[in-house]
């Protein structure tokens, strides 16, 4: 309600009458503010903690961004950014993640600061965390500052030396009281979580001597905002100004700023990535690296990293240099083991409008960062995710490290294109859907090494750019109907030719993203999974949850609803009935 206030005082669309709809359906000002739902709000961060992280990213692009367009003669972007905290925001352990980045990086247009009331909702801080926040702030390289958060000339004074000379990120730890004024809340978890109630709301406004009028905005505040509004369009139109002569003076630059702000694809890209010669086999992580030193040559806007696995996820553009410490004319990032504060980064990336950041980390580890997938899907942000060693099959590393349950429960993520390409062809589509698509990818990629198929190879729009497509179509009646995703496609094309040698006829289906054929018209649906396909069968190395969409309560679902096991792919493949024998018998004794 502060933020949605704030907003409407300074001119936003966000009337009186949205702020009296607050938390009701269809409204402008939703419980959490979200991006898209409300005017000025950059960033949807409910879950405390996510906001510093999309903060940094803020500030870590702007700081890209400054050092790819700003002249000697033309400094066109300088600006900072500011995150309010809370006690809460700070024990979270993504705002850790995030500020030790902020930190390495010496991020000198980052200011974090710190409500520091000393409350949460469940009671007073003291009873469970008596830190020192100040002392991690400095540690992480911050130049700390402590006041009173009610001391405005102290805040003022801090603010402007900041604007003027900063070389660190910033904390200031603003002491304040939560419910000021209210004589009977004030200083208590009552304040936190929940209205003070028409009795309280009536003391607070005498304590205050605030007459009873609801809603009431003092005459000095509206005209403060008044006369601020033509002062800051002034501001805006010398920076528009200033930006036609930078515009001018460096046209080269000026069209790459133009490419980078609308984040083009190229129409002929599907072509250039046809000419990528790839060795065979190839995994589909290394299949991704290939696509990735292409892309990055087409796309001045991606910018890549991970956390701390781009030797093994394959997510390093080879051309372009690391980003470090007071250096940004890199492309690479190494987010370090930070999973969760990677990808709340990555958000902070995008709210830039001009970076399209992919991030990679193995696909177990998804389970770290799904919250900030989930805010990313629930924003709508065009973020990439390269999740590779996709499944059991990756080996003596264990059950601790395979996924079995992730590709289910990716799935049901609204808004997420979960793609798990069959081949280094479909790794191709897999990149030009996620290119297109202007919501979350999630690019699910092997370790090991998959042949290339010849049934892949065809355009993208009659393949993998449908979510699903007839990779083998039967010769008569059909008997078996094998669907299959990933490193089982290829295990599925052997199992079908095994039963043909048996006198049976096969269609094989690759179904690499799901939600993406939901959106195929019905027509194209049914040709691929409608009518009398014979028994259908279910080929994928994850649980079978979701599968019985295809397959129908009487399919065949080879999968594995249980954990892995440490041991060689050869003799998990055989432990979990995933060969084409195992699959074979138990199709044909059914």
């Amino acid at each position: 309600m502060w933020l949605y206030s704030c907003l409407h005082l300074s001119g936003f669309d966000l009337s009186l009458d949205d702020i009296k709809n607050f938390r009701q359906l269809h409204s402008k000002t939703p419980g959490h503010p979200e991006y898209h739902e409300t005017p000025g709000v950059e960033s949807t961060t409910g879950p405390l903690g996510q906001g510093v992280g999309n903060a940094v990213g803020q500030a870590l692009g702007l700081k890209i961004l400054e050092k790819k367009f700003n002249q000697e003669e033309h400094q066109i972007l300088n600006a900072k950014v500011y995150c309010l905290a809370g006690d809460g925001c700070l024990m979270e352990g993504v705002s850790n993640e995030a500020s030790s980045l902020a930190g390495h990086l010496c991020l000198n247009n980052f200011v974090l600061i710190h409500d520091a009331n000393k409350i949460t909702l469940d009671g007073t801080l003291e009873q469970s965390c008596s830190e020192d926040v100040a002392a991690r702030y400095k540690a992480y390289g911050f130049d700390v500052y402590e006041m009173d958060g009610n001391d405005l000339d102290a805040i003022d004074e801090v603010m402007s030396a900041i604007r003027e000379n900063q070389t660190r990120p910033v904390y200031i730890a603003c002491r304040t009281i939560i419910g000021k004024g209210s004589p009977n809340k004030a200083n208590s978890s009552k304040a936190h979580g929940s209205p003070l109630g028409p009795d309280e709301v009536k003391a607070t406004k005498e304590a205050l001597g605030l007459p009873e009028e609801e809603f009431y905005i003092p005459q000095s505040v509206k005209t403060f905002f008044e006369e601020k509004l033509p002062k800051q369009e002034a501001l805006e139109n010398e920076w528009k100004q200033y930006f036609d002569a930078w515009q001018k003076a460096h046209p080269d630059l000026a069209q790459e700023f133009q490419a980078m702000h609308q984040r083009m694809i190229p129409a002929d890209l599907e072509d250039k990535l046809n000419r990528i010669e790839f060795p065979n086999p190839i995994s589909g992580r290394k299949a991704s690296q290939e696509v990735l030193q292409v892309l990055g040559a087409e796309l001045p806007f991606l910018y890549g990293g991970s956390a701390d696995l781009s030797g093994s996820d394959c997510t390093m553009m080879k051309n372009y240099p690391l980003i470090g410490q007071n250096d940004f004319k890199g492309r690479n990032i190494k987010y370090g083991i930070r999973e969760f504060g990677m990808a709340t980064v990555a958000s902070g990336l995008f709210q830039t409008h001009m970076i399209l950041p992919y991030i990679g980390t193995f696909f177990t580890f998804s389970d770290y960062l799904r919250n900030a997938l989930r805010l990313a899907c629930l924003s709508q942000y065009h973020v990439i995710y390269q999740l590779t060693h996709d499944s059991v099959f990756l080996g003596e590393d264990g059950p601790t490290h395979q996924p079995v349950e992730h590709l289910a429960a990716l799935r049901a993520m609204p808004n997420l294109h979960v793609f798990r390409p069959a081949d280094a062809n479909e790794v191709k589509g897999a990149w030009l859907s996620a290119l297109n698509y202007p919501y979350p990818t999630a690019l699910v990629l092997t370790r090991q090494n998959l042949p290339i198929l010849n049934e892949t190879a065809r355009p993208f729009k009659e393949g993998a750019g449908r979510g699903g497509y007839i990779l083998k179509k039967e010769g008569g009646k059909c008997d078996y109907c094998l669907f299959a995703t990933g490193s089982e496609v290829s295990l599925a094309m052997d199992v079908a030719a095994a039963l043909e040698k048996q006198g049976k006829q096969v269609r094989v289906v690759s179904l690499p993203c799901w939600e993406l054929f939901d959106l195929q018209d019905h027509d194209y649906q049914q040709s691929v999974i409608g009518g009398d396909l014979g028994q259908r069968v279910s080929i994928e190395a994850g649980v079978s949850f979701g599968w019985h969409r295809f397959i129908g309560d009487d399919g065949v679902a080879i999968a594995i609803d249980e954990f892995g096991r440490s041991a060689p792919m050869s003799d998990i493949a055989k432990e979990f009935g995933f060969t084409v024998d195992d699959i074979l018998n138990r199709l044909l004794s059914a």
